[in-house]
């Protein structure tokens, strides 16, 4: 069961939704936190206040997983007319997306941070507690922080105005981020787990600031490795988090009391619904395998050289599912009188009609599957950060500073979890590689491929980008329309 904050706080939120689908004006609504009286006079009850707030944060999955198919690690093959969807698919994988076209794909994700951040204005003038207002501050910091790294030059928005916002630089949207994160850090609580699972803490801040310091030069031009490490200290030398000894132990349909994670989305299959990697992953026919009260779209799968970078001794390679699929009872499976067996070859990007077409790709159960679940969300929550990744980040700034030792102390840690050998010397490629196989699907990768210059690189079925314009994702042409003052990013 999940903690009884946590459903607490999904029961606050169930009842909101409810309240929105309610026509009678005549009843009693108990969905509204009043606001007449003392009420919103204590630190507890203003956090109280905030608590709807956080739903915002759990869209952070669902907005993050189809641009996941930008990258290496990640396709979503055309199986005969199944994922056709106007080719969008294809044109996300193979770095061809258009303004126009799939303008949809990319207005989702900035109305996601600018939609989140205007609740949290609207709310903010409400507020009096230093540690309450702190916390706000910082969780619309980090949907500043997403819509910079998705699109480059977007919108400052730190206060409800009556005119129309102006566009900043990407250099000038990373100094307001750091310079907000850095004046509310000392008003976080330190405090983990329990009542600030999945809130934002002085932890989650040091992770936000290690990630934009890890990127910095891509971000302005300018490297910032040294302060990354700076704030990838303050997590690892605070013993509140652990690398757990068994891996999938972060991801199971019950991780809220992980102590690997640093940040977390909740969900839950029916008071915080989103979480639906089964239905996205497995094979239509995987219903049967698991129980499950609805059958999966078979979609998402594993880039097969993505797959192959994993040594079979690493235990991190039991996240794909590959080979003969069975039902619950052990009977294998069949597919139009071929047994279901999942390859990781993947022969084509858009795959004809057929049985041979709908097992192709290695499928992920990194996330657990949740068995006779009769909902098409799981309970799993979704990780956001988690210590295993700060131990990457450090060692890859050492080992961009030149301390090939304490790099290779920090990425032995990860590497030792996985069963595998330790690292005797690091190149930035082995870093790239060691960082995917330990966060794959995490939707981290866009970002180190960028970092690491590899985003553009030819890959299965798609030639190397011709410029870099693709780094950044266009300005959505609905928010063109509504403010003249953006201006769309260069190559679109």
């Amino acid at each position: 069961m999940k903690s009884t904050n946590y459903k607490l706080v999904l029961s606050c939120l169930a009842m909101v939704f409810a309240g929105q689908a309610c026509t009678d004006l005549t009843e009693t609504t108990y969905d509204v936190i009043p606001t007449s009286g003392n009420f919103g006079s204590t630190a507890a009850q203003q956090a109280a206040l905030i608590g709807p707030l956080y739903n915002g944060l759990g869209d952070y999955y669902g907005n993050l997983t189809n641009l996941n198919t930008t990258t290496d690690e990640q396709i979503v093959p055309t199986r005969g007319g199944d994922w056709k969807d106007g080719d969008n698919w294809v044109r996300l994988y193979t770095h061809t997306w258009d303004p126009v076209t799939d303008n949809g794909q990319f207005n989702g994700p900035w109305n996601w941070c600018y939609n989140n951040i205007t609740s949290i204005n609207q709310q903010l003038g409400t507020i009096t507690d230093a540690g309450v207002k702190a916390e706000l501050r910082a969780l619309r910091a980090f949907f500043h922080y997403e819509a910079m790294d998705l699109f480059g030059n977007v919108i400052i928005a730190d206060a409800v105005g009556a005119t129309t916002p102006k566009q900043s630089t990407r250099a000038e949207v990373f100094a307001w981020v750091e310079k907000e994160l850095l004046a509310i850090y000392p008003d976080l609580s330190s405090t983990v787990g329990g009542a600030y699972y999945g809130r934002m803490n002085k932890y989650v801040v040091d992770m936000i600031l290690a990630k934009m310091y890890l990127n910095a030069q891509v971000y302005t031009g300018t490297a910032r490795w040294a302060d990354a490490i700076t704030h990838c200290d303050n997590i690892i030398n605070s013993g509140k988090f652990q690398i757990v000894g068994d891996f999938f132990s972060n991801f199971v349909t019950q991780n809220q009391n992980s102590p690997e994670i640093i940040l977390a989305t909740p969900f839950d299959k029916s008071k915080r619904q989103g979480f639906q990697v089964q239905m996205q992953n497995l094979h239509y026919l995987n219903q049967l395998t698991y129980n499950l009260g609805t059958a999966p779209w078979n979609g998402f799968a594993a880039v097969t050289e993505f797959y192959n970078s994993f040594d079979d001794k690493d235990v991190r390679k039991k996240m794909w599912l590959v080979g003969q699929q069975y039902k619950a009872d052990g009977t294998p499976l069949m597919d139009d009188a071929i047994p279901l067996a999942f390859t990781p070859e993947v022969p084509a990007l858009v795959l004809p009609a057929g049985a041979p077409g709908r097992v192709a790709g290695a499928r992920s159960v990194k996330y657990e599957i949740q068995k006779n679940n009769s909902f098409t969300s799981q309970d799993n929550d979704f990780v956001v950060y988690r210590l295993a990744d700060v131990y990457l980040m450090r060692g890859e700034a050492n080992f961009r500073l030149g301390n090939m030792s304490a790099a290779l102390t920090d990425i032995n840690v990860i590497r030792k979890r996985a069963g595998m050998p330790d690292f005797t010397t690091l190149t930035l490629d082995a870093i790239l590689a060691e960082r995917g196989r330990e966060m794959a699907w995490e939707y981290h990768r866009r970002q180190d491929q960028i970092r690491f210059g590899t985003f553009g690189n030819a890959k299965r079925f798609k030639a190397a980008d011709a410029d870099k314009h693709w780094e950044l994702y266009p300005i959505p042409r609905d928010q063109l329309a509504l403010n003249p003052n953006l201006k769309q990013n260069p190559g679109y």
